[in-house]
C-alpha cells in the first residue's frame, strides 16, 4: 500500500472541470426573463452567434441545444452534398462508410450513426493525440470510395489539420471538424473550428465556456447557416400554417442558454490562461516522475489547455487489467497506473478521469473497421500495446493515460497536494 500520511482530504471537492460564472451570465439570463424571450429566439441567441463568430473568425453561427446537435446537422448536411437527400426512414449516409477520429466522446461517432453511416475507425498519432494522418492515408487506401472525414481536437490540443485537410482535398472528401473541446486553440494563428467543409462546437457545463448546454454550428457558407438554422426549428416552411417538406428537429438554442454563453464569450481567453496555469504547474512538478503531460506542436499551435493529461511510461506501469466496467492493479513500489492514481485523488475529493475509451474498443462498434498505419487493424486488449509506434496507438494512450483534475479555480496550494498525491502512487 501506498503512503499518503499526513494528507487530508479537500473540503471541498477539486473538480476536473466545473463552470466558471463572471456575474454577466445571470444579467442576460434575467434580461431573457424580463422581457419574456425564453424561447429560441431572442437577443442572447442573436448577440451570442455574433460575438462567437467574431471569437472564431467565420462568417456564421448558428446557436444550438448542444454540441451533439450541431455535429448531427452538420453530418447530414455534408451527407446531401455527397449523396443527395435521403428516402424518408432512411440516414443520409446510409450504405456509406465515412472516416472517423477513434480517440473522442462518443458524440462525435454517433452523429454519424443518426444517418445510418458506417465508421471506420482511423487510429491515433503520438504528437497531439489526434487522428493520425499517416493511417488515414492508409485507410483510403483501403476504402478508395469515402467520400467524408471527421476529426476531433482531443482535450482542447489541435490535430494534424494541414495534413489532414490535403489528404481529404486528395480524394476529394468533405471533412467534419468537432471542435467541441477545442473552443480558443489556434493552429498556425487561426481558430479550431474554421479548418472543416463543417465544424461544431459546445457549450456543455464543463467546457472552456458554458451554457451549462448548449453548442454552435460553424460556417462561412450563409445557405448552409439557413438550412441548420430551419433544421433546428423542425424544418418549418415559409408559410402560415405549419407547412413541412423535409425532416426537422428540435435543436435550437433557448435564448436563456444563449443569455450564458453570451456572458463567457468575453472571458475565454482569462480562462485559457488560467487552464495554462494549471498545465505548467502539472508539468514541472510531475517532472521527476516516469510520466509525461498530453502532447502538443508547440511550433503551429496553441492548445486552449481544456482538460491537463498524464501518460505514464511503460516500464512505470504496474500491473493492472480493465474488463467492461471494472479495473483491477497489483499495487508495486516505484510503479502506479491510472486506476490507482484516480482512486487516490478520488479518495481526497479530487476528480480525474480515464482517458476516452478509442470507439473501436467500445461495445457498441466493436465489429467496425479499424486502420492503423499497418492497415486494417482490430480491437486490442486492455493492456498496454507494446508493439511499435503504428500499433493501436489509442489503446495504449487509453490504458497508460488519466485526465488530472484541471479545474481553472483550483488554487495553486490545492494543485500542489494532488501532485503529492501521484507523487506518493509512485513512491
Amino acid at each position: 500500500m501506498k503512503d499518503f500520511t499526513g494528507i487530508e482530504p479537500f473540503a471541498s471537492k477539486v473538480w476536473l472541470s466545473s463552470p466558471t460564472m463572471h456575474g454577466e451570465e445571470l444579467t442576460y439570463m434575467k434580461e431573457a426573463f424580463d422581457t419574456n424571450w425564453m424561447s429560441t429566439v431572442g437577443k442572447n441567441i442573436n448577440e451570442a452567434e455574433r460575438m462567437m463568430s467574431g471569437v472564431i473568425g467565420c462568417k456564421y453561427a448558428v446557436g444550438l441545444s448542444s454540441g451533439t446537435a450541431a455535429l448531427h446537422l452538420a453530418t447530414r448536411l455534408a451527407g446531401e452534398a455527397l449523396y443527395g437527400q435521403p428516402k424518408i426512414g432512411q440516414g443520409v449516409l446510409y450504405g456509406h462508410k465515412v472516416f472517423c477520429a477513434d480517440m473522442t466522446f462518443d458524440a462525435t461517432i454517433n452523429a454519424v450513426a443518426y444517418e445510418d453511416g458506417e465508421a471506420v475507425f482511423i487510429d491515433t498519432e503520438r504528437d497531439t493525440w489526434n487522428m493520425d494522418p499517416g493511417a488515414l492515408e492508409k485507410a483510403f487506401e483501403i476504402y478508395p470510395d469515402v467520400k467524408l472525414v471527421v476529426i476531433a481536437h482531443l482535450y482542447g490540443v489541435p490535430g494534424k489539420i494541414d495534413e489532414i485537410r490535403d489528404i481529404c482535398r486528395a480524394h476529394n472528401a468533405l471533412l467534419i471538424e468537432d471542435a467541441a473541446e477545442s473552443v480558443g486553440a489556434t493552429y498556425k494563428g487561426k481558430q479550431t473550428g474554421t479548418f472543416g467543409d463543417y465544424a461544431a462546437i459546445s457549450f456543455n457545463g464543463n467546457k472552456i465556456i458554458t451554457g451549462s448546454s448548449g453548442g454552435m454550428f460553424l460556417t462561412d457558407s450563409r445557405e448552409d447557416a439557413d438550412r441548420v438554422r430551419k433544421w433546428s426549428t423542425q424544418s418549418r416552411e415559409d408559410a402560415p400554417w405549419y407547412q413541412h417538406e423535409e425532416i426537422g428537429y428540435n435543436y435550437r438554442m433557448s435564448n436563456v442558454i444563449a443569455g450564458v454563453v453570451r456572458g463567457q464569450i468575453p472571458y475565454l481567453e482569462e480562462h485559457i490562461s488560467q487552464k495554462r496555469a494549471v498545465y505548467e504547474r502539472y508539468k514541472e512538478g510531475l517532472k521527476d516522475l516516469p510520466v509525461t503531460m498530453n502532447p502538443y506542436d508547440g511550433k503551429y499551435s496553441v492548445p486552449n489547455f481544456w482538460l491537463s493529461c498524464l501518460l505514464i511510461d511503460k516500464d512505470a506501469m504496474c500491473q493492472s487489467v480493465r474488463g467492461e466496467k471494472k479495473a483491477l492493479y497489483l499495487s508495486e513500489p516505484g510503479k502506479s497506473c491510472p486506476t490507482e492514481i484516480l482512486e487516490a485523488l478520488s479518495s481526497f475529493n479530487a476528480e480525474g478521469r480515464p482517458i476516452w475509451k478509442p470507439m473501436h474498443m467500445q461495445p457498441i462498434y466493436r465489429n467496425s473497421p479499424f486502420i492503423t498505419r499497418k492497415g486494417s487493424g482490430r480491437a486490442q486488449s486492455n493492456a498496454y500495446i507494446d508493439e511499435g509506434e503504428a500499433a493501436d496507438v489509442g489503446a495504449d494512450i487509453f490504458a497508460r493515460g488519466l485526465c488530472l483534475p484541471s479545474d481553472n479555480k483550483m488554487t495553486p496550494a490545492q494543485q500542489d497536494i494532488i501532485i503529492d498525491i501521484i507523487h506518493r502512487c509512485f513512491a
